[in-house]
C-alpha cells in the first residue's frame, strides 16, 4: 500500500516533525507513506471572500498537480464523516481489499481546501467539529493511519 499526505504549508515546531517522524518509522512495516509538503500561498491576514477563494484555488492547484489518476483521495475538511479509529481501519483495509493501492490524503491550508480538491476527493474525512492548525493535522493523522494498520493486523496498541 503505497499512502501520500499532502499538505499546505511548512512544517516549522521541531516537536511536531518528531512526533511525525516517529510515526512514519513505524509505519514502514506496513505500508510506504510519503508527506508532500507544498507552499501555502501569501495573503494578507484579512482576506474579501473573493481573496479566500482565490488563494484556495492557488494552492487547490498546487495539490491536484501532485494527485494521480488511480489514486483514491480523502479530504480532511471540518465538514467531512467522522469515522472512530476501527473504522478508519475497516476502510484502509476496504480499499486494499478492492485494488486501491493508492491513497492520499489531502490536509488544506488555513483556509481549507478548494472546492476543485474536494470535487476530485473520493471521500471527505472530518476527526472533531473543532478546528485544529493543519501543521498539528498531520502528526494526528499519521497516528492514526499507524494505529489503523495496527488494528487491521490485529496487534495491541488501539486501546
Amino acid at each position: 500500500m503505497n499512502i501520500s499526505i499532502i499538505s499546505i504549508g511548512k512544517l516549522k515546531e521541531k516537536y511536531l516533525k518528531q512526533g511525525i517522524e516517529e510515526y512514519l518509522k513505524r509505519l514502514t512495516a506496513y505500508a510506504k507513506v510519503d508527506i508532500i509538503e507544498l507552499p501555502d500561498e501569501k495573503a494578507p491576514e484579512v482576506l474579501s471572500e473573493n481573496e479566500m477563494e482565490q488563494v484556495k484555488k492557488k494552492e487547490g492547484e498546487r495539490i491536484l498537480a501532485k494527485i494521480s489518476p488511480d489514486a483514491h483521495v480523502i479530504a480532511l475538511a471540518i465538514e467531512g464523516k467522522m469515522k472512530t479509529s476501527e473504522q478508519l481501519a475497516d476502510r484502509i483495509d476496504h480499499l486494499a481489499t478492492y485494488g486501491k493501492s493508492k491513497i492520499v490524503f489531502v490536509i488544506g491550508g488555513s483556509l481549507g481546501l478548494s472546492s476543485d480538491v474536494m470535487s476530485r476527493a473520493d471521500e471527505s474525512l472530518s476527526f472533531s467539529k473543532m478546528t485544529f492548525p493543519h501543521q498539528l493535522m498531520r502528526l494526528i493523522l499519521v497516528e492514526q493511519v499507524y494505529r489503523a494498520f495496527r488494528i487491521i493486523r490485529g496487534e495491541p496498541y488501539h486501546k
